[in-house]
């Protein structure tokens, strides 16, 4: 493709002929290596849960006396305390271990703390959150996702069909599977930032699907579009003409996401690093995993719909002329021989004289 041929289509000046459809294969081969490699890493790293959902502390105070990490891991050490110390920027500390709901030694915690960062024990702050809140916030946010299928399901079964239902559905556990495979093998912290980034990402993803299939649904009701090209390059020629679209509004919501992701704060960065993947692998789903999943279910549902004649069966009835849907989903017309040989005979006029049938000779007009 030439540069200017380029611009043209990104640009939505002209209609891209990428055989995308016919390229299924290799779009599902690449999505299953990346599910895999995915649910590998949820079985065998697991999720690095924040305290949020695990329960424990999250303590953090400044640092004004250049103290290391390794000191401040002695001194949790002396109280049988464990947990991931991180001293940022050399001037503050953040400290993620047990919660200290219940032990005695809770104040001398903190006063050791304090006196070795050189500050006040005021100046520290705690965050000490149950066990018990965080798997009941795990439990909300199952439930909201659950919620959320089904009811995108419902409504795409209502405006569509629900092959396309079934379709997107396919590409969000798509989605989903592999972000959170992204972030097993990562290990990166998972807030209830990432579950809400989540959310986000399936709202994101069914837009675009949406977009595409609204686009299947125009070109397939024209009956004479259908019966030319056939079902599966109508979808073809519908992915071509949303497929920059899909592309410009992808590219349009993950540039801020990456700024934030690459200026943002600690917070913002775990909410910016699932919006990140999640949208990158949602615009992919929508194109290569959604519409190729929709031509194949479609196949399927037409092959059964599809009239079978039993030969040979006496007293069966002759079937009568129908239409039935051909090999690559287009509608062709089943007339009979009888139906051609009564179309044929009214067109000639009246009937031929057999073979070997003599014609009678006019009758002669008598004279008066």
């Amino acid at each position: 493709m030439r540069v200017r041929e380029f611009l043209d289509v990104y640009r939505g000046y002209r209609i891209p002929r990428f055989k995308l459809i016919e390229h299924r294969n290799w779009w599902f081969t690449f999505s299953g290596i990346l599910i895999v490699l995915s649910l590998v890493g949820i079985a065998v790293r697991g999720f690095n849960y924040s305290i949020d959902f695990e329960g424990g502390a999250q303590i953090s105070y400044p640092l004004h006396t250049g103290g290391t990490v390794q000191d401040i891991e002695s001194t949790l050490a002396k109280y049988g305390l464990t947990g991931a110390v991180q001293v940022v920027s050399g001037d503050s500390v953040a400290i993620r271990t047990e919660s200290l709901t219940g032990l005695p030694d809770s104040t001398k915690i903190l006063n050791d703390l304090a006196s070795q960062a050189g500050i006040s024990s005021q100046d520290i702050n705690v965050e000490d959150i149950g066990p018990t809140w965080g798997s009941e916030i795990s439990k909300k946010a199952v439930r909201g996702l659950v919620l959320v299928l089904i009811a995108i399901t419902l409504y795409i079964a209502f405006r569509f069909e629900w092959t396309m239902a079934a379709g997107a559905m396919i590409a969000l556990v798509h989605d989903v599977t592999i972000t959170a495979g992204v972030y097993a093998l990562t290990g990166r912290l998972v807030t209830p930032e990432t579950v809400i980034a989540i959310l986000t990402i399936l709202g994101f993803s069914l837009y675009d699907t949406v977009v595409i299939y609204d686009k299947v649904k125009e070109n397939t009701e024209s009956a004479a579009l259908l019966a030319r090209m056939g079902y599966t390059k109508v979808v073809d020629l519908s992915l071509n003409q949303t497929v920059m679209r899909s592309v410009n509004t992808s590219l349009v919501v993950l540039l801020p996401i990456l700024s934030l992701l690459l200026f943002g704060g600690q917070t913002l960065k775990n909410f910016a690093f699932a919006m990140f993947v999640g949208v990158a692998i949602g615009a992919y789903s929508s194109i290569f995993i959604a519409a190729p999943a929709l031509v194949i279910l479609k196949s399927r549902q037409m092959a059964k719909r599809a009239p079978q004649r039993v030969p040979g069966r006496p007293g069966a009835p002759r079937p009568r002329p129908a239409r039935v849907p051909a090999a690559d989903g287009a509608q062709v017309a089943v007339v009979s021989d009888a139906a051609a040989r009564s179309a044929t005979a009214k067109q000639g006029g009246g009937a031929r004289p057999r073979a070997g049938q003599k014609r009678r000779p006019p009758a002669k007009r008598k004279r008066r």
